[in-house]
């Protein structure tokens, strides 16, 4: 499928999804937040995905 370009949001999740809380956090300090939260089982950065994807829109 080339040419298939993929979403703002479905670009951070697969740059934010962490199977461990530590590697969440270890993200969220090279991006600037101070959080993680918990989805689906999985660990990712900040406090929440809006701050997330406002961290990565600013790198």
């Amino acid at each position: 499928m080339s040419g298939l370009v993929m979403p703002e949001p479905a670009l951070a999740h697969s740059k934010g999804l962490y199977a461990t809380e530590a590697e969440a956090r270890e993200r969220a300090k090279q991006i600037g937040c101070k959080a993680v939260h918990e989805n689906n089982g999985r660990w990712m950065p900040c406090a929440d995905e809006r701050e997330l994807h406002q961290q990565l829109r600013q790198q």
